[in-house]
């Protein structure tokens, strides 16, 4: 039988659970009753459990607990009594289990490091706080370092380390200079979680002496400086002024520019890395990059998405954060750091663990003698919690043995308790992470009733409204609440009532009747104790005048009603208010019993006046609008939009018409101009206005005419100058008779979609143009041209209709009737339509190609007959492509071009060719399903065109007087080569061109060696290629002949431009400075003794000489780009243009100028032999000749020769 009767343990906590929210008492908030009543202690307030302090000051250790009778406190310390007498230094508040330790006086915190808890304590039971971690606050000074300066190159990353000192708690972070202003961040530079200042590549900006980090202290309110940190960023300008000053004149030199890098990242290191973080914390992720350009960073998370409302991105998207995470959040955060030249990534695993967390906190219980109930204790964590129960501070397993008491792992269950099983249990749920700590009291009381409503309470509510009767009661057990109604009463049931837990009466409606004294019954085994409340009913308080609407002009008289009714015993007071404000505090206001007047009205007396009636027990309100208009005469006439008109009458009411009436609104000083009458449709479009008419605003009737069913609401609009009134309002609803439609469907339309069938479409008819209900269209379709009957069916609710089983692209005759349950709408119009198409059958014949020129045809064709074309003629297409060229006789695959010529058009143009080719194109008609059959293939060639350029033109081998040329065939021939030509010329150090020679050479050479050359002298180069129809665009090069001084620098062989940017400028070399500089104060001392000469009317011996004999070397140097000009005579102290020439009796000719073709033709001493090659000299500078000859024979300089290089 036991065996039988026994259950499980989960059942019994299920059943024993259930009984404590059956059972278990609520204590009511009344201070009275909270005072008699015994309590075990409750921890209120405690100090944090990590609760690190300032050192400089006093250490409050908090705990505040409040019971009955009041609990006494004692102290722990490091898991030992503390005994607080024996330390002068320690105090407790008076009533308070506050500590204060006197640090100011003498003490010193470190002595007061270590693990602090409370207990309070009464006849009850005992509750004991957190375990509270007391640690004084740290901010070491910064360890002495000597920092040497950073020297980087531009464009490299760098980090500034921060190290700073291990305080508590951690400092904040922050980089300044000497200024104590905030280094600016960005993209490129930016703080790291550690502190650490990142460059990801440096600038020359960056070079500073002041790169401080600076840690704050916020518990002791202190800052710490680090030693400046010094940065000195190379730019590669400044390593190329460094080179070039410890080279030598000829070295070649040029450090590499900025070299443009891929990213890498600075921090994390490696390609993975892990972190663990709580549950609820906030997680921040860091991937910090080095790389030029500087590299863009974002973050993803691998096999799903970044939580939405809770990642945010800082640092310039350096920093993932990610609040409140949850285990939810655990996984791989990839970031990615990319830039132009490529991209590198970091795997974070994030593991999300747990401190402890309530799922279920245990709650305070209050039983009565003999009764069950539970405490659980539920919590959560990663790893799990473990679960330990404490009884009044002591571990549950040595606390004195109470036999109504078991404890079933997260819950302990009480049976059949008595007034001794009270006491304080705590929970403890730890985890590696940390741990939770709650008290929770069993309080096992016996106590008689007792009603906490105050004895003939007196209710007092309006008829029709509830009422609630209240009977607070306490008592334990729980005691029944019962409800009687006068003294000898019969207790209250039945659904007129409804009784609420806590004790209250409600009486939903109220009556007259319901007036009178109510008793209130509260017993339990302890005993009984009764309670009476008094109702009374009242009447509503009404307003039976309200307030109306007024207009008065300006500086006149206006008054409110506000006649009342109220019940007699209520004192009622009545407020006016104006647009839900008080009053204006303004005498022209007078307020009396039941009205408010204004007087001597203004503008701003404009607006809504409200009356509000109350009393003790309701309230009422009534409002009127006052509206303030001109007062006659008045200077200032206002002008505003009419009022809306009113009184809305409907007569004269036919099946098609009716007469609409109507009384106008104020006009507001703009006489109205016209009327606007909407209609509404109640029956297809409720809620839209539709305009109907409008007439001329001295008229105030209309009549209208109607469509059958519709169902017809009228409004009119006023309109004056100023604008558009408000809609008056809605007139009488007016339903029309139905008739049959008056019109039929537009846009109708018969299109196929497939060959073999005929598409119908229409806009089908809006509501109240259907006339009448049932609403169908009769669709009518007969093939034209065919003596054919009409085929019809009827359809509804549809605009489309498909016919199946039609010729391909014949016309048809098509009409769409409109139809209700009344009859049928007017004959329809006929429209003209067309089955599907189907593609062409048959291509053009007769395809002719006449070739314009080389890369110009025209094609003609006949056009296909229209039976043929199955469709709508939309054009025709000609298709050509290259078949090969005939200069090289290859054949390859080139992709066809397509030209639509629209319409019947049966010719084209062919631009576009490739000149010397053989070419194919067929031509197709098209409609609108497609294209036909094609044409057969039309072969037809191009004549010959001009060449493109050579593909290339190389000059090598330099000696003193040859040249070798080399030379690739055109690329494009576009026709059988001829010959080729060239020409060249010489060019002077002042870029001056000389004679041009022109050489034939036959078609199949590919080199050539020219002879004669002057030695030392640049040439320009001219080369193209010949077909029969003539020249091409022709390529360009220059070279230079070797010189034949020795010890000269001789340059490197190559071809053109590109050897010429090798060569050393010799007006930048040292002793070449120095020589020119020499020489220009020679020239400038015998300038100002010539001058002197001049002006005593004599002439300068050497100036004369330097006349007959000018020597090209001896000129000034340009400081801009290190060619020679030339000074002008001394009576003209202005300096010559670029490219001016000085005659020999050194005047200067201001109409010279450099870009002459005479300039080009003469200063050349030269001549050509029979071969063409250039014998004669080239001059580095030019002088003009007053006549024919005077060639000179002198050999050019060695400084004109070096700059020929330039």
């Amino acid at each position: 039988m036991m065996k039988k009767m026994s259950m499980p343990t989960s059942k019994t906590s299920l059943v024993l659970f259930l009984c404590q929210i059956i059972s278990a008492l609520d204590v009511p908030l009344d201070s009275k009753l909270l005072e008699e009543l015994s309590q075990p202690p409750t921890i209120t307030q405690q100090s944090p459990k990590d609760y690190i302090v300032d050192p400089r000051e006093n250490i409050v250790i908090q705990c505040e607990a409040k019971g009955k009778p009041p609990p006494s406190f004692s102290w722990t310390r490091n898991g030992t009594h503390f005994d607080i007498d024996k330390d002068a230094q320690v105090t407790m508040k008076p009533n308070s289990g506050t500590l204060v330790i006197n640090i100011m006086n003498g003490g010193k915190a470190e002595a007061y490091e270590g693990v602090y808890q409370c207990t309070a304590r009464n006849e009850r039971g005992a509750a004991i706080s957190n375990n509270i971690v007391i640690r004084p606050s740290r901010s070491p000074l910064w360890t002495k370092e000597k920092l040497e300066p950073n020297h980087v190159r531009e464009g490299d990353s760098l980090v500034l380390h921060c190290r700073p000192p291990v305080g508590l708690p951690p400092p904040i972070i922050f980089w300044m200079d000497n200024a104590f202003q905030r280094l600016p961040q960005s993209e490129r530079v930016s703080q790291g979680l550690n502190g650490d200042l990142y460059f990801s590549n440096v600038q020359p900006e960056d070079t500073r002496e002041d790169y401080i980090c600076y840690a704050r202290f916020n518990h002791t309110q202190t800052i710490q400086q680090k030693q400046p940190i010094s940065v000195k960023v190379f730019s590669m300008d400044s390593l190329n002024d460094t080179i070039a000053a410890n080279l030598s004149d000829t070295d070649i030199y040029g450090a590499k520019p900025v070299t443009e890098r891929q990213p890498v990242l600075l921090t994390p290191t490696g390609s993975t890395s892990t972190k663990v973080e709580l549950r609820g914390n906030v997680l921040l992720l860091e991937c910090i990059a080095a790389g030029l350009p500087t590299p863009v960073i974002r973050w993803i998370k691998e096999g799903g998405e970044l939580p939405a409302n809770r990642t945010f991105f800082e640092n310039f998207r350096k920093t993932l954060k990610i609040i409140d995470v949850s285990e939810a959040d655990s996984g791989n955060y990839k970031c990615i750091a990319r830039n132009t030249l490529g991209s590198a990534h970091h795997v974070i695993s994030v593991t999300v663990k747990a401190a402890p967390y309530w799922i279920t906190a245990p709650r305070n219980l209050v039983l009565s003698p003999g009764e069950d109930g539970t405490l659980i204790c539920r919590a959560n964590g990663n790893p799990k919690p473990s679960i330990s129960w404490l009884a009044n501070g002591v571990p549950i397993a040595i606390a004195p043995e109470d036999p109504s008491r078991k404890v079933d792992g997260d819950t302990i269950i009480f049976s059949h308790v008595q007034e001794r099983s009270s006491a304080v249990y705590q929970c403890n749920a730890s985890n590696e992470y940390g741990y939770l700590l709650s008290n929770a009291f069993v309080n096992v009381l016996a106590e008689p009733p007792r009603i906490l409503t105050p004895a003939n309470k007196l209710y007092q509510v309006i008829a029709d409204s509830p009422a609630l009767l209240d009977c607070a009661y306490f008592g334990s057990p729980k005691p029944e609440i019962e409800w009687f109604k006068g003294v000898k009463g019969s207790i209250l049931r039945g659904n007129e009532y409804v009784f609420h837990d806590n004790g209250t009466l409600e009486i939903p409606v109220a009556q007259k009747n319901s007036a009178g004294t109510y008793t209130c019954v509260a017993r339990n085994e302890l005993g009984k104790i009764q309670n009476e409340v008094q109702l009374e009913i009242k009447d509503p308080t009404m307003i039976i005048k309200q307030p109306e609407y007024k207009v008065i002009q300006r500086y006149g008289q206006v008054s409110f009603e506000c006649i009342i009714k109220h019940d007699s015993t209520l004192l009622p007071t009545v407020t006016w208010l104006k647009d839900n404000d008080e009053l204006p505090d303004d005498d022209r206001f007078l307020v009396g019993k039941d009205n408010l007047t204004i007087m001597n009205v203004t503008d701003k007396d404009d607006g809504t006046y409200t009356c509000i009636v109350n009393t003790t027990l309701d309230s009422v309100s009534a409002s009127a609008v006052l509206t303030v208009v001109a007062a006659p005469p008045t200077p200032a006439i206002i002008y505003a939009r009419p009022n809306p008109p009113f009184d809305l009458e409907l007569t004269g009411q036919l099946e098609r018409s009716i007469d609409l009436s109507w009384i106008p609104g104020d006009e507001n000083n703009s006489p109205i101009t016209n009327f606007v009458i909407e209609y509404e449709d109640a029956l297809h479009e409720p809620g839209v206005w539709h305009y109907q008419t409008e007439v001329p605003g001295t008229q105030t009737t209309v009549h209208l005419k109607l469509s059958p069913y519709v169902n017809y609401s009228f409004r009119v609009i006023a309109v004056n100058k100023i604008g558009r009134s408000q809609p008056s309002e809605p007139s009488e609803q007016y339903l029309t008779k139905s008739a049959s439609p008056d019109e039929n469907p537009a846009n109708v339309q018969g299109i196929g979609s497939e060959p073999d069938n005929l598409v119908i479409t229409w806009e089908p008819l809006k509501g109240f143009q259907s006339n009448g209900p049932g609403l169908q269209y009769k669709v009518s379709w007969r093939q034209k041209d065919v003596d054919d009957e009409w085929t019809s069916v009827i359809v509804a609710n549809v605009s489309k209709y498909i016919v199946s089983g039609t010729p391909t692209f014949v016309p048809y005759e098509i009409k769409v009737q409109a139809l209700n349950d009344l009859g049928y709408a007017p004959e329809p119009s006929e429209v003209i339509g067309h089955s599907g198409e189907d593609l062409p059958m048959v291509a053009p014949g007769n395809v002719q190609v006449h070739v314009i020129n080389s890369t110009l045809a025209k094609v003609h064709w006949d056009p296909v007959p229209l039976k043929t074309v199955r469709g709508h003629l939309q054009g025709y297409k000609v298709y050509y492509w290259k078949v090969q060229s005939l200069s090289r006789r290859s054949r390859r695959h080139v992709e066809q071009k397509i030209l639509t010529f629209r319409g019947n058009k049966t010719f084209g143009m062919l631009p576009g060719l490739e000149p010397y080719s053989s070419y194919k194109l067929n031509v197709r008609v098209v409609n609108g399903k497609g294209e036909g059959p094609a044409s057969p293939d039309k072969v037809f060639r191009t004549p010959e065109g001009v060449p493109s350029s050579p593909s290339f033109l190389k000059i090598t081998n330099p000696t003193l007087d040859s040249l070798t040329l080399e030379w690739g065939s055109p690329t494009h021939p576009n026709g059988v080569l001829t010959s080729y030509t060239l020409k060249f010329q010489p060019i002077n150090n002042t870029h001056e061109l000389g004679p041009l020679v022109e050489i034939r050479i036959p078609a199949n050479e590919s080199s050539l060696i020219l002879k004669n050359l002057n030695y030392s002298t640049r040439y320009k180069f001219y080369f193209n290629a010949q077909t029969s129809v003539g020249s091409g665009s022709q390529i360009t090069e220059e070279a230079v002949t070797i010189m034949d001084e020795a010890g000269i620098l001789r340059p490197a062989v190559g071809a053109g431009k590109a050897m010429a940017s090798r060569q050393v400028d010799i007006a930048t070399q040292g002793w070449f400075i120095g020589l020119m500089c020499a020489v220009a104060l020679l020239i400038l001392i015998l300038l100002i003794v010539c001058f002197i000469r001049r002006n005593k009317g004599g002439k300068y011996p050497v100036k004369e000489k330097e006349d007959a004999h000018a020597d090209p070397e001896i000129q000034p140097m340009k400081e801009d780009d290190g060619t020679f000009g030339e000074y002008s005579d001394a009576e003209d102290h202005k300096p010559l243009k670029k490219g001016s020439r000085t005659p020999s009796d050194r005047t200067v000719k201001k109409e010279d100028s450099d870009d002459s073709l005479v300039d080009y033709g003469e200063g050349v001493n030269g001549q050509f032999n029979e071969d063409g090659s250039f014998i004669g000299q080239y001059s580095g500078k030019k002088e003009k000749e007053p006549a024919e000859g005077n060639e000179s024979s002198e050999a050019p300089s060695p400084v004109n020769a070096m700059n020929s290089f330039v």
